[in-house]
């Protein structure tokens, strides 16, 4: 799986000049994924994410078009995470109540993402959370990768980092 993102994803060739590539991979819910990405840094803290290639083994693929679109969203959820979202407590409420106070990405932040599908067999997985998992290692590997900075730590807001 790992080796068909790297693949697609042309890993082990020269990024276009200015891209940047971070790999990740994991069981989670069942199923065996692994993403690249490829961003951008400008400013040493404006990140463009800007592709995604991801593999998913949920072991059974009953729709496979129905799997890629999930696959797709479940990035909007990872990337969300990853730069803009968090719970915060105040006397004793949350603080974030509705989108209004708990950001996602917009449309125009959206990267390409390109989906393999890898049916197995054998056992049945998750297909739309699972890939949720690989989009902050992914992205933040890549941004090792443009800075030489490891941020362990989420979101990227609380260290001044945004996604344009």
């Amino acid at each position: 799986m790992l080796n068909a993102v790297a693949a697609k994803a042309g890993w082990g060739t020269p990024a276009p000049k200015g891209v940047f590539r971070g790999l990740a991979q994991m069981k989670a819910f069942n199923s065996f994924v692994a993403a690249c990405a490829e961003i951008s840094v400008s400013g040493g803290n404006r990140v463009k994410v800007h592709r995604i290639v991801c593999a998913t083994d949920p072991g059974y693929a009953v729709n496979p078009a129905q799997i890629e679109r999930q696959v797709a969203g479940s990035f909007v959820y990872g990337l969300s995470a990853v730069f803009n979202q968090e719970c915060t407590v105040r006397n004793g409420r949350m603080e974030q109540t509705n989108f209004s106070s708990y950001d996602s990405m917009r449309i125009a932040q959206m990267p390409k993402v390109e989906a393999i599908i890898m049916p197995s067999g054998g056992f049945w997985g998750g297909v739309g959370e699972p890939t949720i998992c690989v989009a902050a290692p992914a992205v933040l590997n890549a941004f090792f990768a443009a800075t030489g900075k490891r941020i362990r730590s989420f979101p990227l807001k609380n260290h001044g980092i945004t996604m344009v």
